[in-house]
């Protein structure tokens, strides 16, 4: 069997998800049980990454892989 589709039931972690913004916004958004999740803030940090305050109080940015990450500070 094809492992080409992802069935609803297997969860993904936030360094598995896509690059983009919207990308985050619709993983958050399903691990919020539906509740949108969008951006409130954005600046970047003192090691130069650019932070996306999110209205769910956590702040994400990418690691240098490109894979978005939980950091600090938001």
């Amino acid at each position: 069997m094809s492992q080409a589709f992802i069935r609803e039931n297997d969860d993904q972690s936030l360094n598995e998800i896509g690059p983009s913004m919207m990308a985050l916004i619709v993983f958050l958004t399903r691990e919020n049980n539906g509740i949108r999740v969008y951006e409130q803030s954005n600046f970047t940090d003192s090691d130069g990454r650019q932070v996306h305050g999110m209205n769910n109080g956590l702040g994400y940015a990418k690691n240098k892989k490109g894979e978005w990450q939980v950091v600090q500070g938001s």
